[in-house]
Parts: C-alpha cells; structure tokens; sequence
C-alpha cells in the first residue's frame, strides 16, 4: 500500500483478520479515487473481503438534508455526556508525560524499554486496542519499566471531513502541560465518538476532561483556540516520516508487533513479556 504523501488525501481502512472475525485498522494509503472517502475492508477466515464505502461525515448529511426554508442561523451545539474512563487510568496519575518534536512520551526517560504506539483520535480500532491490550503497559508504566512514545495521526479528518481528529490530538498535547495525559488519553478513547461522526468538538472534548478532574483555566483555553494546532502538524510529520501507514501501530524496542497480538491484554502482555517487560 502507498505511503501517504504531503497534500494529498487519504482512504480510511484496512484489513485485519483476528480469530475468524473482521478487524479493521485505520489505514493513511493514497485514495484511488482521489476523493478521500473514508473504506472499509472486511475479512473473515474463509471469505473474501469486500470494499464498502463509509457513511459521509454527520456534517455533509445535514447539510445534504437540510429543508428548503429553513432558518440560517446554526442551531446550539448538543455536547454529550462523558463517560469516566476505567480505573486503570487514575494508577498512571504520577507517570510522568513530556513532548519533544511530534512525540509524547509517558514514563521515565531512563526506562530500560520503550513501545511506541502510532494513533488516531477517530479510529475505531485504536479504541479497540487502548481497551485491551493496551491494559498490559498499566502495570510496567507504573513501575517504570517501559516508556511509551505516543505519537498522535490526526489523517482521519481527511478522510472523512471536519476537524475532531485535530481538536483531540491538540487536547491530548495540552493535557501534557496540565500533567494530566495519562487519564485524559484514557478518557478520550473511552468517548470516543463513531469514526463517521466528527464530534470531537472543544465543548465535548472539555466535558472529557472534566471526568479526570482536568479543569485549569489554561486548558480550556488551549482546547477553546486551538492553541497547538501547530504541534498537531509536527506529529502527523512524524508519523509519515516514520513511514506509518495505519493506526493503531505498536513497536516495541524497535519490533513491530503483529496486528494479531494487540487486541486481547493477555496476547499483548506476552509480547512484553518475551521483550523482558512484566
């Protein structure tokens, strides 16, 4: 599949067949079409896959469907509740989180192992992954085993219209000057809306912030104005100067792990296992 280049707009989703049953990733390859819509690619042990269309962005349906003669003036935003993310996130409280170039890293810099994970706000399956297997790093982040360099993908706003992928990931990078990324990244993937519907908006995303007690007047404003939208540039920079094509992506000490392994915890602790992380 093509690398993403510089410009040019992004199909959404590829294959990963996972004990008989359709997963799929979120994937950054060149559009044949050229028009950035959002596919999806199913596969099943035994079946071929098949290539459908994404339902068009929650914007571009209303906006298709809107009834002759109808007011101009935009209606108030609907902001819905936020969940609290799992327990596990409040046991990273005390990790520590810093930025260098288009990287967050969570843990100790001197930590002997380092997993890099490769993530889009709107994907699906990076939610998928944050909810299982991810939930092996809780432990070993804790103890300072491992570090973990985030590095946060916002193409999904290409692919299927808005801006959420973009909001998220420059809330992410404020929760960092707010010490609070570990709970806010946990929460965020816990309300993750549907990949179609761009609703990650600042009003929501500051209701999700409100589940891990995030609330300085400096956040919200960073969140409000977009403040290191810049950033959000740098990161996705990184993600294609890494030569990334989908998310989610995990690499542990230089070894990319198989898309097999990320999705139940006891699979992924394994592969930390075998790398000496327990």
């Amino acid at each position: 599949m093509a690398v993403r280049k510089a410009g040019r707009v992004v199909a959404s989703v590829a294959a990963v067949a996972l004990l008989g049953v359709a997963v799929t990733a979120c994937d950054s390859g060149d559009s044949d079409d050229g028009k950035g819509a959002s596919r999806k690619v199913t596969e099943s042990r035994g079946s071929e896959g098949r290539l459908e269309s994404d339902s068009p962005s929650a914007g571009a349906a209303s906006e298709g469907s809107a009834s002759e003669g109808a007011s101009p003036s935009a209606s108030p935003e609907v902001v819905p509740e936020a969940k609290v993310p799992p327990v596990s996130a409040s046991r990273l409280a005390k990790v520590p989180a810093t930025v260098k170039g288009g990287v967050i890293t969570v843990g100790k810099p001197s930590a002997k192992h380092t997993v890099k994970v490769y993530e889009d706000p709107r994907c699906p399956v990076c939610k998928k992954f944050e909810e299982s297997g991810a939930q092996a790093l809780v432990a070993p982040l804790s103890a300072g085993d491992v570090k973990v360099e985030y590095t946060i993908a916002s193409f999904l706003d290409k692919n299927l219209g808005g801006s959420g992928s973009v909001n998220a990931a420059n809330a992410l990078r404020a929760a960092v000057e707010s010490d609070k990324f570990p709970q806010f990244h946990s929460a965020l993937f816990t309300n993750q809306p549907e990949e179609s519907d761009d609703a990650f908006t600042p009003a929501f995303l500051l209701k999700i912030a409100d589940t891990v007690g995030l609330r300085d007047g400096a956040f919200k404003k960073a969140v409000t104005n977009g403040t290191y939208k810049s950033w959000v540039g740098i990161a996705m920079e990184s993600f294609e100067k890494d030569g990334m094509t989908g998310t989610p992506t995990v690499v542990v000490d230089g070894k990319k792990v198989a898309s097999e392994a990320l999705y139940v915890e006891g699979d992924f602790r394994k592969v930390l296992k075998d790398a000496g992380i327990s």
